[in-house]
């Protein structure tokens, strides 16, 4: 499929010291303080943390939905300043659009760009394949099941070619086993097309599966309380889950989300085990 061969080089992402503060007069309050970061082009980066700690309110102010009250936030160098289909947003619950069929839904943004029909929907074609669904490029979103109206979603976003892909808890909504699929299957078409990724979640072993990075927030309003990085062997693979490093971190990830800032937790090995877990073995 050659829409999709070529890696991306777009999508670093900068975050400077960005608050937001939603609502007005004393309804007002701070979802975010002080966040900073920064993303390379092509890493896969997860947001985790409890719900209504502000990473939904992040992910709006990285597609242009909302303005930081203070700080910065730009991508490839240039301020964020509104919606760009160089930002490609997928939600939970998929907004396709129920009176267009699947394949001019996929390919609605080409003619937004005054794309021709001809070339539109052969790329259209291409992106569905690309997500196992070219034989229902004829179907209403309302005639597919939930995990697959969320392939439509992903294909409809990916034809735009964006350098930055925002996903907002894309598969929540999803039975464990779906979960899981699209789980692999977005990895599979990530290591294609090295696009960067920015993935919103509160459960932790999705995180930790996906990602290169976990970027771990706090209640509200959230702050950034550790940033981990995981050497996981790619491609992933499904037994991942059970192995010792996993659940290692997958434990100290439970304690910083039922901790208030992280301070007095125990600093992390390089291999993902607590500092304690690793005192010399005497043989008796």
């Amino acid at each position: 499929m050659s829409a999709l061969k070529t890696p991306s080089v777009k999508g670093r992402v900068d975050i400077d010291q960005v608050s937001i503060r939603l609502g007005q007069g004393p309804q007002a309050f701070e979802a975010v303080q002080a966040l900073s970061f920064d993303i390379a082009p092509g890493e896969f980066v997860c947001i985790l943390g409890p719900s209504g700690c502000g990473k939904s309110t992040l992910l709006g102010a990285l597609a242009g939905h909302l303005q930081p009250s203070a700080g910065s936030v730009k991508v490839d160098g240039k301020p964020v300043s509104g919606p760009s289909p160089e930002r490609g947003m997928v939600f939970q619950h998929h907004t396709l659009l129920p009176w267009r069929r699947v394949l001019d839904n996929v390919a609605f943004g080409l003619k937004m760009q005054g794309i021709g029909k001809a070339e539109r929907r052969q790329r259209a074609r291409e992106f569905l394949a690309w997500v196992g669904l070219e034989d229902f490029a004829e179907r209403w979103p309302q005639q597919l099941s939930g995990g697959m109206q969320q392939r439509v979603e992903i294909a409809r976003v990916l034809i735009n070619r964006p350098g930055l892909l925002l996903m907002d808890e894309p598969f929540g909504a999803l039975d464990a086993q779906t979960r899981s699929q699209m789980q692999a299957l977005l990895l599979d078409i990530w290591a294609r097309i090295g696009t960067t990724v920015l993935f919103v979640t509160h459960d932790i072993d999705e995180a930790l599966f996906l990602a290169d990075r976990i970027l771990v927030m706090s209640p509200r309003p959230g702050r950034f309380i550790e940033d981990l990085r995981l050497d996981f062997a790619r491609p992933r693979q499904p037994e991942l889950i059970t192995s010792p490093a996993f659940v290692h971190l997958k434990r100290h990830c439970l304690e910083l989300l039922r901790h208030q800032d992280g301070r007095e937790l125990p600093r992390l090995t390089p291999l993902g085990l607590p500092l304690e877990n690793q005192r010399p073995r005497f043989a008796l």
